[in-house]
């Protein structure tokens, strides 16, 4: 019979203190090449879990993450291939002028537009989302932001921006900065008449808060539709922002999915 003892015997550290929300300090330990493969992969991974929640309507969308060696490009994917199909090697490499560094284009101009924009004002942000989610496209035609209606929607309670400003397909760097101006320091935007928009210091952390933004708009609209629904207080609601809203739980949340997408599709990696 296994005792108390035994266990004890065979632990190889101590005892450590660790909860899920806590961020993650692994990728200051990777060097430079190693944190390009993570960022690539978790990249692809991240358009294919998409694609899974159905983010993949026509040519709309496209997520992008900083390269760490050269940190006015950044790595995206080519426009017409389907999210379900894109590969580590099939993203692009693209420079501040939008031009194609690595790989083979073309590039999708609002791709380039809104996300140069984004990772030029926001030196933080590793990783920014952007599609034509059909419950997030829904909410932006309310012209306002969510409530702080569930513990899951107040990752964004008073971290989220309205950009109400649309003047049809965004295709020059101008508007592009009126988004990134709108976003300011928040996680997350939504884009009056067009979607939403996540951006976060990892691919991870970006790509969970797009699908948890977009739920969040979903549940919303549900509540609405059904009566009244009833805010939680803002005291409340401040403290599960700070709780759930972090990107060490988003990162937690992301990898739970990559993990079993990894394992059902390994050509990602490719």
């Amino acid at each position: 019979m296994t005792t108390t003892l035994d266990i004890a015997q065979d632990f190889r550290q101590p005892p450590v203190r660790r909860f899920w929300f806590d961020d993650d300090t692994a990728a200051s330990a990777r060097s430079v090449a190693e944190e390009r493969r993570h960022r690539q992969e978790r990249l692809a991974g991240a358009f294919r879990l998409f694609a899974r929640y159905g983010f993949d309507q026509g040519l709309a969308g496209h997520i992008t993450a900083r390269d760490p060696e050269w940190p006015d490009h950044f790595w995206v994917n080519p426009l017409g291939l389907h999210f379900g199909r894109i590969r580590v090697s099939d993203l692009l490499l693209v420079n501040r002028h939008g031009e194609i560094v690595v790989g083979h284009g073309p590039v999708n101009q609002a791709a380039f537009a809104i996300h140069a924009a984004i990772h030029e004002a926001r030196p933080d942000v590793v990783a920014a989302a952007h599609t034509h989610s059909l419950y997030g496209k829904a909410w932006s035609t309310l012209g306002r932001t969510l409530d702080p209606l569930t513990q899951d929607a107040c990752s964004f309670y008073e971290d989220h921006a309205l950009f109400d400003d649309f003047q049809g397909v965004v295709l020059d760097t101008g508007e592009g900065a009126r988004i990134a101006a709108a976003l300011g320091q928040h996680k997350a935007a939504i884009l009056k008449n067009h979607g939403i928009l996540t951006a976060g210091p990892s691919v991870e952390a970006a790509a969970w808060w797009y699908i948890a933004l977009d739920n969040a708009c979903h549940a919303q609209l549900l509540a609405e539709a059904a009566g009244t629904p009833q805010r939680i207080p803002h005291d409340v609601a401040a403290l599960t922002h700070q709780q759930v809203g972090r990107a060490g739980g988003a990162q937690y949340a992301f990898e739970s999915l990559y993990a079993g997408l990894v394992a059902a599709e390994p050509e990602l990696l490719d």
